[in-house]
């Protein structure tokens, strides 16, 4: 995520915003704190895990009497030799039936006797080794994700299986000449096919008629209905003509059916397994554990909390880069604060007795004694993460009118059935089943289920040949019918460096690039963007000494027998006043009073401006929504000429702004990053993150640009209308197909062979075509 400096300014009023920040690693998962030891935390606190009710969030029983198996977050492992380290540690303890840490991923599983140890003892020997482990949340919703895909892929695989097997045998009824294949033989080739076939029906399919049933007793018509009608009649003819010797059988027409059909539904349960997982990603950002005062300001003694352990109230010391468990006010300590994954805003806060702060945003500098106003869903975390899961939730327009018409589509399918039979049955009662059958495999859409999905991953395709990631593949259709494409400023349209702008000489015969060179010894070895923006633009490299870190306000050194200070206005010279925002600031000065003010700004991306250029040429409408500042979002869209730039926004405002915009019945493209965008990003039809961006936004992105070029954002836009194309001559086909074919059916031309050859044909002809856009 990159990371601006704009900070508050107002007329008359010295800089008084903390700009220093540390490096600081948060993991993917679990509390968002800095590894330490189990000091902090005593073996009381973790004793609340043995309670069976929160023990059940993280453990389920094992497969003998009296085991459980848990699942754990340790932090502090970097590399696989501590996996080790704990994996030998707890083997060696009594209770302890099997033990798997994966130092990459951060995770522990435990196979425990319950007889024998408890979970807490397990815990705290985790602690004893200096690494912190936390219980892992939602373990029960993800087994039953994990299990629900595993299920899944092995119907997939049993029906793909099954479907080449039978296809070899029936291969000779459809090539062999008359008189090459004996009777023998014939009827050996159609049993081999029977038992193939019973995997599928017994299996591979039951989900189909599992959803049947359901539909059946809500007493509603749901779209399995006719699809299982179509298995279940082909495999019951089928089976009766095997048995009775006479007739067609089409066990290769039914397993290829099941087969296409269950590819489609792996597809969507990934899908839908990345989303739930996505909205419960985000309850662990927050820490696990924090250190609570016993009696503050009486005492200051403290223990170790869980975070499920704290109350509105509660007195806690927040340690350097760990994250703010609930919103609450400062009582004391000086530090700075990233908000940037709330708010927007790049530069760390400088937070004082008094402040608020915000949960889920991270302490930098120093720690901080915060009292607790606000937790879980009160929290302004929690009202984000509301956000995120309702505007998760809306259903789109024409999704909605697609449910709308379902059901009559459903039913006209399943009459149209109906009276083939009952006109089939006073022509040719033997043909009436028959030609029911054609008419549920003939409208069944493959074709026309195709037409979409085999564009949307041919265009996905070219696209990751790009550097670009599509996770909702579904969103490129959206993405072609756009009018309008919105940016977030920061670490979107802007980079991840700060750049000195200006330097503002305040004292005669200082020489500016000496201001800029001294300033820049004093920050040599600081990762900070600002330190960085110092060393790029030094043309002298000098040498400072005695250099010192003043948290939340700057820093000194001595360089030349003379004692400098750098950072802000307050800090450097008390009693300069600056009249006038203008960004982020530094304030030179020695024992004699100010030296030079200078003025550090965002740089845009290198192809920002190409990419904006490319956007108008495609008629489309550009603008900015930011949370930062009014004047920085005017001045970075002043320089690449966007008319509407709105800054100053809150999540709820950009929800409140991008629904008066889709309102008007056109998609809307969303580029950016942060959780303080997430809402917006869900809301949006099409959203985009940076590969730069938070991981929590990635996760959640409809397109995640991972080579980090804006111009990828125009060159999707024109895959996503040339792969509409493609789809409109699909669906024409695909339209004109069944319209002949329908009647065909209807009219007894058509045997259940020749449908399902037809059906394969136009599957196989929209594929090829599809197949166009990976050029």
């Amino acid at each position: 995520m990159s990371r601006s400096f704009p900070v508050r300014l107002a007329p008359d009023v010295s800089f008084d915003t903390s700009y220093k920040l540390t490096e600081l690693h948060i993991p993917a998962e679990g509390a968002a704190t800095l590894p330490s030891t189990a000091d902090g935390i005593d073996a009381a606190a973790y004793q609340a895990l043995d309670d069976p009710q929160l023990q059940a969030q993280f453990s389920r029983p094992a497969a003998q009497a009296d085991q459980v198996e848990s699942w754990l977050v340790v932090e502090g492992m970097v590399c696989a030799s501590c996996a080790q380290i704990v994996e030998r540690h707890l083997r060696d303890m009594p209770g302890v039936i099997s033990v798997e840490v994966n130092a990459a991923a951060g995770r522990a599983r435990l196979v425990w006797d319950a007889q024998r140890t408890a979970v807490s003892t397990l815990f705290v020997a985790i602690a004893s080794l200096n690494y912190r482990p936390f219980p892992v949340q939602h373990i029960g919703d993800d087994l039953q994700r994990r299990d629900e895909r595993r299920r899944a892929l092995w119907r997939l695989f049993v029906a793909g299986f099954c479907m080449m097997q039978v296809m070899m045998y029936a291969a000779p009824a459809y090539f062999a000449a008359p008189g090459d294949i004996t009777p023998d033989m014939d009827q050996l080739l159609k049993w081999a096919s029977w038992v193939l076939s019973l995997p599928v029906m017994l299996f591979a399919a039951t989900p189909f008629f599992a959803n049947v049933w359901r539909d059946v007793l809500a007493h509603r018509v749901g779209m399995d209905l006719p699809v299982a009608l179509g298995i279940a009649i082909t495999f019951c003819a089928s089976t009766a003509a095997l048995l009775q010797k006479s007739g067609e059988v089409y066990f290769d027409s039914l397993t290829m059916f099941v087969f296409f059909l269950l590819a489609g539904r792996y597809l969507e349960t990934l899908a839908r397994s990345k989303v739930a997982a996505n909205l419960e990603g985000l309850s662990n950002r927050l820490p696990q554990s924090v250190e609570r005062f016993v009696d503050y300001p009486a005492s200051c003694e403290t223990h170790g909390a869980l975070a499920h352990q704290l109350r509105c109230g509660d007195v806690l010391r927040i340690a350097v880069g760990q994250a703010f468990p609930g919103d609450g006010v400062v009582v004391e300590g000086l530090s700075a604060v990233d908000e940037a994954l709330l708010t927007g805003e790049g530069a760390p806060v400088s937070k004082r007795g008094g402040d608020a702060v915000v949960a889920g945003s991270y302490n930098l500098e120093a720690p901080l004694i915060v009292r607790l106003e606000r937790l879980g869903r009160e929290s302004r975390f929690g009202e984000i993460v509301a956000l995120i899961e309702r505007a998760a939730s809306e259903k789109p327009r024409l999704a909605a009118l697609a449910d709308r018409y379902a059901g009559r589509f459903l039913v006209g399918v399943l009459v149209l059935a109906a009276l083939a039979i009952v006109i089939w049955s006073l022509i040719d009662p033997a043909r009436a089943l028959w030609v029911a059958v054609s008419v549920l495999v003939v409208t069944c859409p493959c074709a026309l289920s195709l037409a979409t999905p085999a564009a949307v991953l041919a265009t996905s395709g070219n696209l990751a040949k790009r550097g670009v990631l599509v996770c909702h593949p579904g969103a490129l259709e959206a993405l072609a019918d756009a009018e309008r494409v919105v940016f977030d400023k920061t670490g979107t349209l802007t980079s991840q460096q700060l750049a000195l702008k200006s330097v503002q000489v305040l004292r005669d015969g200082v020489e500016p690039d000496r201001a800029v060179a001294v300033a820049a010894a004093m920050e040599r070895g600081s990762l900070h963007p600002v330190a960085t923006a110092l060393q790029s633009a030094a043309s002298d490299k000098l040498q400072a000494d005695c250099v010192r870190e003043h948290p939340g306000a700057g820093v000194t050194g001595i360089l030349d027998s003379h004692i400098y200070r750098f950072g802000s206005a307050e800090f450097s010279w008390p009693g300069f006043s600056l009249n006038e925002a203008v960004g982020v600031i530094g304030l030179l000065a020695d024992e004699a009073g100010p030296i030079t003010l200078m003025c550090f700004g965002e740089t845009l991306r290198d192809d920002a401006r190409q990419a904006i250029d490319e956007l108008k040429l495609q008629a489309l409408q550009v603008c900015v929504l930011s949370g930062d500042r009014q004047e920085t979002v005017s001045e970075v869209a002043a320089q690449l000429g966007i008319a509407d730039a709105r800054g100053g926004q809150m999540p709820e405002s950009k929800l409140a702004v991008l629904a008066a915009w889709q309102g008007r019945g056109k998609p809307v493209i969303m580029v950016g990053d942060g959780i303080n965008d997430g809402p917006v990003l869900s809301r949006a039809d099409v959203s985009i993150v940076m590969g730069s961006g938070a991981p929590l936004s990635q996760s959640g992105a409809d397109l995640v640009l991972l080579s980090n070029r804006l111009g990828d954002v125009p060159a999707a836009i024109a895959l996503a209308r040339r792969m509409q194309r493609v789809i409109k001559q699909n669906l024409c086909w695909a339209a004109a197909y069944n319209a002949v074919c329908v009647p065909l059916a209807v009219c007894g031309l058509l045997p259940p062979w020749l449908a399902g050859l037809g059906m394969a044909s136009s599957s196989l002809l929209v594929v090829l075509n599809a197949l166009r856009l990976t050029r």
